[in-house]
């Protein structure tokens, strides 16, 4: 700029040097202004981390799996069937055409489902695109529930981003078929519930309720119209830069619906930001509540939630190396952690394929596999023959043990008689188990 202030009078004769000399000054302005603004974008979200990145050299390799911790133990789901409630609504095609599955029959190779999602809580009504796996079409799948996957996109990115540019669909497909990863549901989102704002998974104060739609509205919608878990065993939520912070926010704060998260690029605190406004309200209670979604200040002065995470960086690229480092090291029992840690990678699509196959089979080893749906009130008619079968066996069963006590009784006295009582009453017990 002040190079063209200095040139600028000695290029103000007549003539086509100085009309070509003005012309490129205006133009090394313009340039000199774009690159500055391209640069401060770039350092503020780490978009290409080397100039080799800028010009597409990048290395594609899968990221692999680190534990941190060791992992405990998963819960089972409970039978069940989900009641419709009109929760679930169809959506538009838009997106679905770039969910890259293999053409075929849905029991051979899936599908993926556009729908909108009723929140009674929150009062919002979300759009959102489901996968589903080829075994939930198939018939000896056909009574059982699936474990879940909440994908969350970046903001301000659509859900579109978590289809065409992560492939998520794709790569859990590939993953199915190649038996690394359990027959699972996945559900993507968008972190807001009132665009154009980031509600960056918050319940705001007086505003949008993102973390009560997150932990109570989408599950029970999802729920209600198709055959997923019911348990939190079978729940985990994973996603890529600000998604990655609300998976983070939603296990950490709400292990009872997500106990299992994978956070790609996650930040470990939230701040309020032009996008935001303000998500904590105002007031003394406003610092308080900001706090409690800093996860490296939970870990230190709240008892660990009983959740498996995992996080992502680079060594370069990536701007919450250290922080991600910090939050591995407060990781404390009964939670549990794995990362995956690139020599190298920026904030970008390009990185996050790199991580996103190993994340969703890490994911899918923590969550419950599928389990018995027999409804109970609605059995079918196999199923009804052999549980009559199981209670005459049952019945006949005790009745035999009875009528051996009742002889045993009849010849043994006092001390010899409540022995054989005491045993099989203990015996009863270890066999229902």
């Amino acid at each position: 700029m002040g190079l063209t202030i200095w040139l600028w009078p000695r290029l103000s004769g007549r003539g086509p040097l100085p009309v070509l000399g003005r012309l490129g000054s205006i133009l090394v302005t313009q340039l000199t202004i774009m690159s500055a603004v391209l640069l401060a974008v770039n350092s503020a979200n780490s978009f290409y981390g080397t100039w080799g990145e800028l010009i597409g050299k990048y290395d594609r390799s899968p990221g692999q799996v680190t534990q941190v911790t060791e992992p405990g133990g998963n819960g089972k789901v409970e039978a069940g069937r989900g009641s419709g409630g009109g929760l679930v609504r169809p959506g538009g095609s838009e997106g679905l055409e770039k969910a890259g599955l293999p053409k075929g029959p849905k029991d051979k190779v899936g599908a993926v489902e556009s729908v909108r999602l009723v929140a009674r809580r929150a009062n919002v009504v979300e759009p959102a695109i489901v996968y589903l796996p080829p075994q939930y079409f198939q018939k000896q799948y056909e009574r059982q529930r699936f474990p879940v996957i909440v994908a969350i996109s970046g903001y301000p990115g659509g859900i579109t981003n978590l289809t065409q540019y992560l492939q998520v669909p794709k790569t859990a497909s590939t993953l199915i078929s190649e038996n690394r990863m359990q027959p699972t549901v996945i559900v993507m989102v968008r972190p807001t519930i009132a665009p154009p704002r980031d509600t960056e998974c918050v319940d705001v104060p007086d505003g949008p309720q993102a973390e009560t739609y997150f932990t109570k509205d989408l599950p029970e919608a999802l729920k209600s119209a198709y055959r997923v878990g019911h348990e939190a065993s079978a729940w985990g939520v994973m996603g890529y830069s600000s998604g990655g912070t609300c998976a983070l926010e939603l296990a950490m704060r709400q292990p009872g619906a997500y106990p299992v998260a994978g956070a790609l690029s996650a930040d470990y605190r939230i701040k309020n930001d032009l996008t935001t406004g303000k998500l904590f309200g105002s007031g003394p209670d406003a610092a308080k509540r900001q706090r409690e979604h800093d996860l490296l200040w939970r870990l230190r002065n709240l008892p660990a939630p009983h959740v498996s995470v995992l996080v992502t960086s680079s060594e370069k690229g990536e701007k919450n190396y250290a922080e991600t480092q910090k939050f591995l090291k407060a990781v404390k029992e009964p939670m549990t952690a794995a990362k995956i840690i690139l020599p190298a990678g920026s904030h970008n699509f390009t990185t996050w394929r790199r991580e996103i196959s190993p994340t969703l089979e890490w994911m899918s080893k923590q969550l419950t596999f599928p389990q018995d749906t027999v409804d109970k009130s609605k059995p079918s008619a196999s199923s009804d023959r052999k549980a009559e079968e199981e209670r005459k066996r049952r019945a006949e069963e005790e009745k035999r043990r009875a009528e051996e006590e009742k002889r045993k009784a009849e010849s043994a006295s006092g001390e010899d008689e409540e022995q054989p009582s005491g045993g099989a009453e203990v015996s009863e017990g270890a066999d229902e188990e």
